[in-house]
């Protein structure tokens, strides 16, 4: 999801968004004020022009509420705007809390629209084969599957590590269903799917947990945020594939999830 969200002053202002942002914070039950709009306000500079207030409910996340309201610049810019609220772990949003959503006015010409698409297209990865995907967006690896160490109990490395910042979203890689969400010793906190297909997907050193067991989930969905917890050095996630949802059942998770058509 690109975090760019650029307003360029030179464009008609874009009425468009406002509708379609409207309907879909409407069914959301968010609140929205929409100031009055007179034939002038067509030669007004882009800049917000509606807030929009958003009341969280169970089992959202801020990369859940940014998908389907369709913001700009995806749950970076909403967590940006009200890290104030939300604090320092951006994957933990509790129900109850007010979020506050920054809608732009004006149109765009067809040729602006265009532009904006062909951007977009760009820097927004292609959905994976499969509904499967990277279990951080736009994450890079760090320790492989396999690497010899005394540091680890079975002798080499069991899964794939994603150093990321604290609270960055976690998702599940694919649809199914939570099997375990919790403390996994020197894991930290832990949450681990098992797959259609009959594979397990095991996420940890989480700060945070989104998601509790027996809950289905969706490919993309959060189910934490990223942390240090349990026998770890420093935030990151530790991610694993298994043909059984406990330890020693580990496979290659980077051959598997190329298997399906992520591209990591």
């Amino acid at each position: 999801m690109s975090g760019r969200g650029r307003h360029r002053a030179s464009r008609a202002p874009r009425f468009t968004r406002i509708t379609r942002t409207s309907v879909l914070l409407a069914a959301s039950g968010a609140a929205i004020a929409v100031p009055l709009a007179t034939a002038g306000a067509a030669h007004a500079a882009d800049e917000p022009a509606v807030t929009a207030t958003y009341t969280v409910k169970a089992g959202d996340s801020l990369s859940k509420i940014a998908r389907e309201l369709n913001l700009d610049g995806g749950w970076k810019a909403l967590y940006e705007e009200n890290k104030a609220a939300v604090g320092a772990d951006a994957g933990l949003i509790k129900p109850g809390l007010k979020l506050q959503l920054s809608s732009y006015a004006g149109t765009k010409t067809a040729a602006a629209e265009a532009a904006d698409d062909a951007e977009a297209a760009e820097a927004t990865p292609a959905p994976a084969t499969g509904s499967w995907v990277s279990p951080i967006a736009d994450g890079s690896l760090a320790t492989g599957y396999m690497v010899a160490g005394s540091m680890w109990a079975s002798g080499y490395h069991t899964g794939i590590d994603f150093p990321a910042a604290t609270g960055t979203p976690v998702l599940a890689v694919g649809d199914g269903e939570v099997v375990s969400a919790g403390d996994g010793g020197s894991y930290g906190n832990q949450v681990i799917v098992k797959h259609a297909d009959g594979h397990y997907s095991q996420y940890a050193h989480l700060s945070s947990l989104s998601v509790s067991a027996g809950q289905s989930v969706s490919a993309g969905d959060q189910l934490g945020g990223v942390g240090s917890t349990g026998n770890s050095t420093g935030p990151h996630l530790h991610f694993e594939i298994r043909t059984g949802p406990d330890y020693g059942s580990d496979i290659d998770p980077l051959a598997f999830l190329r298997s399906q058509g992520v591209t990591l």
